[in-house]
């Protein structure tokens, strides 16, 4: 699974200070996925997958795509399965609906909680962001990406697209990736983070 990583809280006038820790934090993010898929050890691809794995293409970074979203707590215990690439459900508790502006268009995602994961003390507190944008299926990949986010202590939370990643199904077969729900598609292009394999 791809490390967690903390989003910075940051105000719309971020000073150049806070701008150079986002970049550090999102080239080091770059740099991580690279490594998780060329490390025989933590990649999902095969050995020949691997020898022609020349690394993921990115967005620029462009940090109008860290946002900070009020976080609208779902009180409700439902439970919501959402369909994966290899045809399994699996089982989510929403978490809250988290309101935002992106390029000046009001969105809203929701945040889930996987079941399975919370009864692992590393990952107790883990939040899991499926979404699809207006680039999916082009720019994008069409399956979705993901972000990896923190129970926040408050009542805003601070979302980097810079940090969305693809799931594995993105590069190679014999995985079950979470499909995002429909409601998890925003209605304006991402243009952060990992772009849409060429294979793919």
């Amino acid at each position: 699974m791809v490390a967690l990583l903390l989003c910075l809280m940051v105000n719309t006038g971020l000073t150049q200070i806070s701008k150079d820790s986002l970049t550090s934090q999102i080239l080091a993010f770059q740099a991580e996925q690279n490594h998780h898929y060329l490390d025989k050890k933590t990649s999902p691809l095969t050995k020949k997958e691997r020898k022609a794995f020349e690394g993921h293409e990115f967005f620029p970074i462009d940090l109008s795509y860290v946002v900070e979203a009020k976080v609208e707590r779902i009180e409700s215990n439902d439970t919501v399965a959402m369909n994966s690439s290899g045809g399994l459900i699996k089982y989510y508790k929403p978490y809250a609906k988290l309101h935002f502006s992106l390029n000046g268009v009001k969105c809203t995602l929701i945040t889930y909680q996987s079941y399975k994961l919370m009864t692992v003390k590393e990952y107790e507190n883990y939040l899991f962001l499926p979404f699809r944008d207006a680039n999916s299926g082009t720019l994008t990949y069409g399956g979705g990406r993901y972000l990896d986010l923190l129970i926040p202590a408050g009542e805003t939370i601070t979302l980097n697209f810079n940090l969305a990643y693809n799931p594995y199904c993105a590069y190679t077969s014999g995985y079950n990736c979470t499909i995002p729900p429909a409601e998890n598609t925003l209605p304006v292009p991402v243009n952060a983070g990992l772009k849409a394999p060429q294979t793919h």
